[in-house]
């Protein structure tokens, strides 16, 4: 009995400790071949793990806009990077360069802040 039990506590400490790897996904769904420029503006700038997440609503030319979703890197390394939870603020405008979904939706990878509010931004993305 006690031998079931040991293999039954292992079994859950495996479980438990390969969760983390199965929630973490991968960027083949980016393009990294290509870069994809945006000028919009910030919608909302999520400051959360497991990754930060930038809306930007882009001008679609007939009056409204198409909200973008730009994926980022962790807050440990945006962090690391000069960034920090204020950055970047709904309202800002901003030009970014992003590797684009390989689908065609709306979103992406961020891979350069290229300029906020008229002014060269020194916020780096993926290298």
């Amino acid at each position: 009995m006690s031998r079931m039990r040991g293999g039954l506590a292992s079994a859950i400490l495996t479980l438990a400790l390969a969760a983390p790897a199965l929630a973490h996904h991968s960027f083949a769904m980016f393009d990294r071949t290509k870069q994809v420029p945006l000028a919009g503006t910030v919608l909302e700038f999520q400051w959360t793990n497991p990754h930060v997440w930038i809306q930007v609503a882009i001008p679609d030319g007939r009056g409204g806009y198409q909200e973008w979703g730009v994926e980022c890197t962790s807050v440990n390394m945006l962090k690391r990077q000069g960034w920090h939870h204020d950055s970047l603020k709904r309202g800002d405008r901003v030009k970014l360069m992003l590797y684009p979904l390989r689908d065609g939706s709306h979103g992406g990878q961020l891979a350069r802040v290229v300029e906020v509010n008229g002014a060269q931004s020194d916020l780096p993305g993926y290298h």
